[in-house]
C-alpha cells in the first residue's frame, strides 16, 4: 500500500527512512519509488535531505517548502560542513542550488520605490511618416540583442513595425513587426536576414505599456522574443549562416523598403528604452531588465534620445514605468550553487536560475524526527482518509512535486471526495501535514502553459480547483482541529502556513480566474475569498470587503482600500488593478491560548497590571496586483472582538499583522509597524495599516486595578484638589504680599515654588479642553512639563536651604539666591528645550496632553524627579535627626521624675513635626506613585497627598506659620494701638524717643521683638500693657509697654512703632 500511495500521490512526499537511524558515518536513503534519489544526513542541530532529481531553483525552493523546510545555505559554518559532508557521502560530483539569504523574496513595496520616469517618444496618427533614427555606426554582429518598451495604440490593427535595421547591401537585415489578431492580441515577429519568422509571441493590446527582447546568436542561429521579461517564442534557423552586416541603420517606428528611406508599416504609439548588446542575452538577463535593472556588458547602444534624430511630428513625452528592479535589486549573474565531492575542495558558482540541477533541503533534527515518526505511523496504520485517498488515485505520477495545474487540479478533486468519505472520522494529525503539503506545493505551480491544450484545460478547471483548494484549507483550519495542531506544531510552524499558500495560490492564479468576469467569490465555512477586478480607464471606485454576513448584519469584519489610494495607483500609469481579500474565522482557536503572544503593554500608567496578549478577531487580507504585479498601498479595516471579557480583567487593541519574514524558522510572527488604531468601541476596532497583508486585532489583557466607579472618583477627586490647590496657592501667594512678611531667602524660595507649582496646577486643569487642538495641545504639553520641572526644581532647592540650615554652609545670601535661581528656572528650560530639540516628533502623546510615555521622552520628567526625591529624602533624614538629637538635650534637662515620659512624647513629636511640615514641600509625597498599582487605596492616597498640595502648603507655611501670624499680629496691634489713641488725651511720658526702658524689678528687663513673643516660651501669668502717645515723637509714633513675668519678676517690654518711610 505504501508504494501505491507514492507513486500515486507524488506529492505527498514524507520523508519515508529506512528503519535504521541515521548516523553520521553514512547517508540515511529512502526506500521507495522516486524517492530512491533523496538521502539524509543529520547534525546535533540539522537535517539535510539531498533530493537528486534536477529542477530550478524557484521549484526546488517550492519543493523544500512543501517538506516544511528551505534550500540549505552556506552562511553558517555548520551549515556548510552538512551539506559537504552529505556531497562527500553520496559522491555526487555536480553542482547543486543552495540558498543566498541575501535574495529576499519579491514582496510588494510603496509605489513611489517601484516607479522611475522615461523620456519616450510619441508617435501619433495624425502622420504616417514619424520616426526616429539612431545615430551611431554598428558593427558587423554575430550576436544581438534588443529591448524597447512599447505602448500599442489600441485603436490601431495594421501591421506596424517596432524596429528595422537595413544594412548598404541588404535592408531586411534585422527587424521587428507587430500586428492585432482576431483576439486582441498583439502577435509578435522576427525577420532576420530577410527570413519572416511566425507570429507566435504575443501581448495583449491593451494600452499598457510592455517590454520586449529580441535575441539572436549565429554560432547557435538560436533566436527568442522575450515579452514582459518572459520567453514567448524561440528557433534556429535564420536563412543565411552569417553576421549581420555593419554601418547601417536602426530606425524606430517604421520598415525601411530602401537603406535609410522609403517607410512603410508605421508604428503608432509610444517607445521608450531603446537598448541594443553586441550578445545574445540570457533569460535572466531579461528577466532583470523587465524590472529595470542595468546590464552594461557589451551594449551598444542605451537609451538617450540626444543620440536619435526623429521627424518633427514625433515628439518627447514623459512616463512612469513600473521597475521593481529598482528596489529588489535583482541580480544579473545568475544564482548560487555549490559543487563538492569526496576527492575535491568546494566549488560555489552561479548559474542560470532556470538550469535543472539537483539540491539540499534543510531542516531541523527535531521536525526530521517527528515527520519520520508520523511517515512510519501513516506506513504501518494508515488513516481512513489516505485509506481512501489511495483507492481514489488510480493514476502513476511521473517527476518530484506537481509541475501542472492539470496534475495539481486532479489531486486537489481526489482529496475532496476522500474528504467527503471519511467526514465522519474526521482528519488526523497525519492527514492534516498531508493536506498542508499539497497546499503548499499547488499554489506554486507555474502558471504559464505548456501548450494550448493545457491552457485550454487550465482556463476552464481554474475556478474549480480554486473551490476545491479553499475546501481543503478550510477542513485543515477548522476548529474542531484545533488540539490537533498542537501535536504537528513540531512539523508545520502553524495555521499561518496554510494563509501563506492560499495567498500564494489566489494570487498566482488570478489573472486566469479573472479572465472571463470582474468579480469571483468562494465560500467555505471558516474562509471567504473575493477577488475583485477593474480597467481604471473605465472610471475609478474605492474596494470594500466584509467576511460573512451575520444575522443582525452590523459588525462585520470589513476591509478597504479608499478611492483616492486607487486614483493613486492610475496617476502611476496601472491600467488593471485586481484586489484579492481573504476572510478567515477560525484560526484564533488554532493559536495555543498558553503561549503567550510577547509585546510591550501599551498602558504604562501603572492603573492596569499587564498580564499577557492574545488573538482577539478574526484574520483578514488585501493582496493588490497592479497589472498583475503585487503592490503596496494603505489600508482600512473594522474588526470585532471575538474574546470575551473575564471577570476583573480589561483589553486594550492593538491592531498587527502578521510579518512571514519574522523570525522565518518558526513561520513569521505579529508585528504592529506601520498599523495604528483609528477608533475603538465596546466590541470592535477600527484600525489602519500603510501595507497590504494579513491583519488582525491583538488584545493586551490587563488585571482591572480599579473600577469604572473608582476611576471617575479619582478624575474628579483630581479636578477638586487641583481646584482646592490652586485656590491655597494663590491665597499663600497673596499673604506673603500682603502682611509685610519679612523678606528672607526661605520666603523668596516659598514664593517661587507656589508661582510653578500654582501654574502647573492651571495647566493641568485645562488640559482636557486643549486636547481638541493638536497644536494648543503641543504647546500645553511643554508649558506642563516646563512647571512641572520647575515645581520640582524648587522643590530641590527647598531641599538644599534647609540642607544650609542643619549644615552650616560657607556661602553669601546673594550668591546663594543667583544659584538657587538657575536651579530653579533655568534647568526647567534647558531640560524643556533639549527634549524638544531631540524628540520634538515623539514629545507627545497619541491622545492626551502629556508627554509621551511609549518612547524614552517621559524620562526628561521620571530622570529629574527621582533625583530631586532622592535629595530631598537625604535632607529630610537629616532633618530628623538633627530634632531628635535637640529633644534628647532638652529631655535630659527635665526633672528625673518626668524624663522618662516627656523623652517618649518628644522624641515621638521630633520625629512626626518635620514630616509633617517638609513633605509637601520637598515633594516627598510623590513618592506615593510607584506604588499607584497595588491598590485603588494607594491611588486615592497619591491623589490626595499631591492634587492636595497646594492646600497643605497654604496651612503648613501661611495659617500656621510663625512669621505669617506675627506679621498679622503687628499689624492687629498697629490697629489697636491707633483706635486707642483716638480716645485717649496726649501724655509726655517720655522725654525723647530714645528713652531708655525702665525696669519695675529686682532684675533687669528682657526685650522680646513681635517676631518672637509668641515663641519665648508658655506664659504663666497675664500680662498688662500701657500704650502712650507721646507729643514729642514724630507723628503717628507710638509706645507700648507692656508687663510680662520673666522668671519670677515683672519686665517691662518697650515697643516702639513707626510707620512705613519714616526713618
Amino acid at each position: 500500500m505504501t508504494g501505491a500511495l507514492h507513486t500515486g500521490l507524488i506529492l505527498f512526499s514524507f520523508v519515508v527512512v529506512c528503519e535504521s537511524e541515521p548516523t553520521h558515518d553514512g547517508p540515511d536513503r529512502v526506500g521507495t519509488a522516486h524517492e530512491q534519489s533523496r538521502m539524509a544526513h543529520l547534525t546535533s542541530h540539522w537535517a539535510f535531505q539531498l533530493v537528486n532529481d534536477s529542477l530550478a531553483l524557484s521549484r526546488a525552493e517550492s519543493f523544500c517548502r512543501g517538506q516544511f523546510s528551505s534550500l540549505a545555505t552556506l552562511d553558517q559554518t555548520d551549515e556548510r560542513e552538512g551539506a559537504l559532508e552529505l556531497l562527500r557521502q553520496t559522491g555526487l560530483r555536480s553542482p547543486i542550488w543552495v540558498r543566498d539569504p541575501s535574495k529576499v523574496a519579491s514582496k510588494p513595496v510603496a509605489l513611489s520605490k517601484q516607479y522611475l520616469q522615461f523620456s519616450a517618444l510619441n508617435f501619433p496618427k495624425e502622420s504616417r511618416e514619424g520616426f526616429a533614427r539612431v545615430n551611431i555606426s554598428f558593427p558587423p554582429l554575430s550576436s544581438i540583442s534588443v529591448c524597447v518598451r512599447v505602448q500599442w495604440d489600441p485603436a490601431w490593427n495594421e501591421v506596424s513595425t517596432i524596429f528595422s535595421y537595413a544594412a548598404p547591401v541588404f535592408t531586411n537585415e534585422f527587424q521587428l513587426r507587430g500586428q492585432v489578431d482576431m483576439q486582441g492580441r498583439i502577435l509578435l515577429a522576427l525577420i532576420i536576414h530577410g527570413k519572416h519568422m511566425p507570429y507566435k509571441a504575443s501581448f495583449p493590446n491593451d494600452g499598457a505599456w510592455h517590454q520586449v527582447c529580441v535575441t539572436w546568436s549565429q554560432s547557435s542561429r538560436h533566436w527568442a522574443i522575450y515579452v514582459d521579461g518572459d520567453r514567448r517564442d524561440t528557433g534556429t534557423g535564420t536563412g543565411a549562416s552569417r553576421d549581420i552586416y555593419g554601418d547601417g541603420i536602426l530606425i524606430l517606428g517604421q520598415d525601411q523598403d530602401s537603406f535609410g528611406g522609403n517607410f512603410t508599416e508605421p508604428f503608432f504609439g509610444n517607445i521608450t528604452d531603446l537598448n541594443v548588446w553586441n550578445v545574445s542575452l540570457e533569460s535572466r538577463h531579461v528577466l532583470a531588465l523587465n524590472g529595470c535593472s542595468n546590464m552594461t556588458q557589451e551594449l551598444l547602444f542605451n537609451w538617450n534620445l540626444e543620440q536619435l534624430s526623429r521627424h518633427p511630428m514625433v515628439q518627447e513625452v514623459q512616463v512612469l514605468l513600473f521597475c521593481p528592479g529598482v528596489h529588489q535589486q535583482m541580480e544579473l549573474q545568475g544564482c548560487r550553487t555549490l559543487q563538492g565531492g569526496p576527492d575535491q575542495a568546494p566549488l560555489v558558482g552561479l548559474t542560470d536560475c532556470n538550469d535543472p540541477l539537483p539540491f539540499i533541503c534543510r531542516s531541523s533534527r527535531e521536525r526530521y524526527l517527528k515527520m519520520k515518526q508520523m511517515s512510519d505511523s501513516q506506513t504501518s496504520q494508515p488513516t481512513a482518509f489516505m485509506n481512501h485517498l489511495t483507492k481514489l488515485s488510480n493514476q502513476t505520477q511521473a517527476g518530484l512535486g506537481v509541475s501542472s495545474l492539470a496534475q495539481a487540479s486532479a489531486l486537489l478533486e481526489v482529496s475532496v471526495q476522500a474528504l467527503e468519505v471519511t467526514q465522519q472520522e474526521g482528519l488526523q494529525p497525519t492527514d492534516m501535514v498531508t493536506l498542508i503539503q499539497l497546499l503548499s506545493q499547488a499554489a506554486d505551480v507555474p502558471t504559464q502553459p505548456s501548450s494550448h491544450a493545457t491552457a485550454n484545460h487550465s482556463q476552464d478547471n481554474v475556478q474549480e480547483l480554486s473551490q476545491h483548494f479553499i475546501t481543503l484549507a478550510d477542513s485543515v483550519i477548522s476548529e474542531d482541529n484545533a488540539l490537533k495542531w498542537q501535536s504537528i506544531k513540531e512539523v508545520v510552524s502553524g495555521p499561518m502556513d496554510v494563509v501563506k499558500s492560499i495567498d500564494r495560490m489566489v494570487t498566482s492564479l488570478s489573472p486566469r480566474m479573472m479572465a472571463e468576469t470582474q468579480h469571483l467569490t468562494i465560500h467555505s465555512p471558516n474562509i471567504k475569498v473575493e477577488v475583485q477586478q477593474q480597467r481604471l480607464q473605465d472610471g475609478l471606485r474605492g474596494s470594500s470587503f466584509c467576511g460573512p454576513d451575520t444575522e443582525t448584519h452590523t459588525n462585520l469584519d470589513c476591509i478597504s482600500v479608499s478611492h483616492e489610494k486607487i486614483q493613486d495607483l492610475h496617476n502611476n500609469g496601472f491600467q488593471k488593478l485586481t484586489l484579492v481579500n481573504t476572510w478567515y474565522g477560525s484560526l484564533r482557536p488554532l493559536f495555543n491560548a498558553e503561549e503567550n503572544i510577547t509585546m510591550v503593554p501599551t498602558v504604562t500608567d501603572g492603573s492596569q497590571r499587564y498580564l499577557g496578549t492574545v488573538l482577539g478577531s478574526s484574520v483578514i487580507s488585501t493582496t493588490v496586483l497592479g497589472d498583475d504585479q503585487p503592490v503596496s498601498t494603505a489600508v482600512r479595516f473594522h474588526l470585532q472582538h471575538r474574546v470575551q471579557n473575564p471577570s476583573g480583567t480589561v483589553y486594550n487593541p492593538v491592531c498587527a499583522f502578521w510579518d512571514f519574514d519574522l523570525t522565518p524558522e518558526a513561520g513569521g510572527w505579529w508585528n504592529t509597524k506601520g498599523c495604528e488604531v483609528v477608533s475603538k468601541q465596546y466590541g470592535h476596532t477600527v484600525c489602519y495599516c500603510n501595507h497590504t497583508t494579513n491583519f488582525a486585532l491583538l488584545l493586551q489583557v490587563y488585571e482591572a486595578q480599579r473600577s469604572p466607579e473608582n476611576e471617575r472618583a479619582l478624575q474628579v477627586l483630581t479636578f477638586i484638589g487641583c481646584g482646592v490647590s490652586l485656590c491655597g496657592l494663590l491665597f499663600t501667594f497673596v499673604l506673603f504680599i500682603a502682611v509685610g512678611v519679612p523678606k528672607s531667602d526661605r520666603t523668596t524660595v516659598h514664593k517661587n515654588l507656589i508661582v510653578a507649582l500654582g501654574m502647573a496646577e492651571l495647566l493641568l486643569m485645562c488640559s482636557d479642553w486643549a486636547s481638541a487642538n493638536e497644536a494648543a495641545c503641543f504647546v500645553v504639553t511643554a508649558l506642563l512639563h516646563l512647571f512641572f520641572m520647575a515645581s520640582f526644581s524648587w522643590m530641590l532647592v527647598e531641599g538644599l536651604l534647609l540642607w544650609s540650615k542643619v549644615v552650616s554652609v560657607n556661602i553669601s545670601e546673594d550668591r546663594r539666591m543667583k544659584l538657587y535661581y538657575i536651579i530653579g528656572w533655568g534647568l526647567p528650560v534647558l531640560i524643556v528645550g533639549v527634549t524638544l530639540a531631540v524628540s520634538v516628533d515623539e514629545y507627545k502623546a497619541d491622545d492626551h496632553c502629556w508627554l509621551n510615555v511609549k518612547t524614552d521622552t517621559i524620562w526628561a520628567f521620571v530622570g529629574p524627579v527621582i533625583f530631586v526625591l532622592a535629595v530631598n529624602a537625604v535632607v529630610l533624614c537629616r532633618v530628623v535627626m538633627v530634632t531628635v538629637s535637640s529633644a534628647r538635650r532638652r529631655a535630659k534637662m527635665l526633672s528625673p521624675s518626668s524624663a522618662s515620659k516627656m523623652q517618649t512624647f518628644d522624641l515621638t513629636w521630633a520625629v512626626t513635626r518635620p514630616v509633617l511640615i517638609l513633605l509637601p514641600v520637598l515633594g516627598l509625597t510623590w513618592l506615593c506613585g510607584v506604588l499607584v498599582h497595588l491598590s485603588v487605596v494607594v491611588a486615592y492616597v497619591f491623589i490626595a497627598l499631591n492634587a492636595f498640595q497646594g492646600l497643605y502648603i497654604f496651612l503648613v507655611y501661611a495659617v500656621y506659620n510663625s512669621e505669617v501670624r506675627n506679621a498679622i499680629k503687628r499689624i492687629k496691634e498697629k490697629r489697636k494701638a491707633l483706635s486707642f489713641t483716638n480716645c485717649s488725651q496726649p501724655t509726655s511720658f517720655l522725654p525723647s524717643q530714645r528713652a531708655p526702658i525702665t525696669s519695675w524689678g529686682r532684675s533687669p528687663p528682657t526685650l522680646s521683638s513681635p517676631e518672637t513673643s509668641d515663641t519665648s516660651g508658655p506664659p504663666s501669668s497675664t500680662s498688662t500693657s500701657l500704650v502712650i502717645k507721646n507729643e514729642s515723637f514724630r507723628k503717628e509714633s507710638f509706645v507700648s509697654f507692656s508687663l510680662k513675668p520673666a522668671s519670677g519678676n515683672q519686665v517691662v517690654q518697650l515697643t516702639g512703632f513707626k510707620p512705613s518711610g519714616m526713618h
